[in-house]
């Protein structure tokens, strides 16, 4: 199916929230790992999102280039085509850009966007992601209204972060954040939902509960999800009920399922995906190379196995370990054989 528009992201999203399951969605830095992401989801029969960071835009303009938006571009470009071959619903977004990247980043995809619809084509994104976590909250609010009207005329979600998930991410290092800063309070998911919700109520809030980027044995993560239920609550006390957040779940990594689906239950919609499947992507393929070393190599004047040394041989090995991780997001995250026709 083709890349969603607006009108179905927001279905999709508010019928998750209402459904109590969240889409998975996964970074991808090449043609590679969309194609596993594509593929794990039609295995899985789960609709989903595929995101870009800023880095793995810069990554996918090529070695010699590293214009993020460039390759962001490119790789919005790739899905849009190959989509339509999967039957599945996806949507396009970009991860974490901070305050000091907007005008390098950010900006300039809402800039292509607007001239995308001025000739009548899609919008290359169907949402973005901006960390505010680099600034103060006052600050990140006041940016934030800023971008939500300006994607509110373009069709485009804005995500935004109240918090600072901790960890290493994207050459991004909040390892020394003090402990305070990694779970969110109440009040100041107040604060967004006041500032925000007058421009538009389609926007997601990614609220930190002591979520670390990075890769931890199970325990390492401190999570507090009822640190979610307490906006949740909190938001319901002051606007009534039936006022809510959309949540999203960043660094899960080494988190249990029961704490992964415990969030769910508070609102989250959308739960990012990263240093897993990176592995999943290269474990095959180092396997791969340990089991065929003197064929992908030429040792002692031999000539080496082209179909050894061919990357599409090891490569196709990457997509179909990455798929499969894929799959086992979507039943983590209950979307699997979620798909619905919008």
């Amino acid at each position: 199916m083709p890349v969603v528009n607006y009108e179905k992201y927001c279905k999709m999203l508010n019928l998750a929230h209402e459904k109590k399951y969240a889409f998975p969605a996964f970074n991808v830095s090449n043609m590679e790992t969309a194609s596993a992401v594509l593929t794990g989801l039609k295995k899985a029969n789960s609709d989903g999102i595929i995101q870009v960071s800023i880095g793995g835009a810069a990554h996918a303009s090529g070695a010699e280039i590293k214009d993020s938006v460039l390759g962001a571009i490119a790789i919005s470009e790739y899905v849009h085509l190959v989509a339509e071959k999967y039957d599945v619903n996806v949507a396009l977004h970009t991860d974490h850009c901070r305050s000091c990247d907007l005008e390098k980043f950010l900006i300039p995809l809402i800039d292509e966007t607007e001239k995308r619809r001025k000739k009548g084509l899609k919008n290359l994104f169907n949402s973005h992601m901006f960390d505010g976590s680099d600034v103060k909250l006052e600050e990140n609010l006041e940016i934030a209204k800023k971008l939500l009207k300006r994607c509110v005329e373009n069709e485009i979600f804005l995500e935004i972060e109240i918090g600072v998930v901790g960890g290493e991410e994207d050459g991004v290092n909040n390892s020394g954040v003090s402990n305070s800063k990694l779970y969110s309070t109440p009040q100041d998911m107040i604060k967004a939902y006041e500032a925000l919700s007058r421009i538009s109520k389609n926007y997601m809030v990614a609220a930190t509960f002591g979520n670390v980027h990075g890769v931890y044995k199970p325990g390492n993560v401190k999570l507090k999800p009822k640190v979610l239920l307490e906006g949740k609550n909190a938001l319901e006390e002051k606007f009534g009920h039936g006022e809510s957040f959309k949540f999203v779940f960043h660094g899960g990594s080494g988190s249990s399922q029961e704490e992964i689906q415990e969030t769910l239950n508070y609102g989250v919609v959308k739960m990012n995906i990263d240093t897993d499947t990176q592995y999943a992507f290269t474990r095959p393929i180092a396997d791969h190379m340990f089991k065929n070393y003197d064929g992908v190599l030429k040792i002692e004047d031999e000539v080496g196995v082209k179909s050894l040394y061919d990357p599409r041989s090891y490569l196709k090995k990457g997509i179909n370990g990455m798929a499969e991780r894929v799959v086992m997001a979507c039943k983590d995250l209950k979307s699997i054989n979620s798909h619905v026709e919008l």
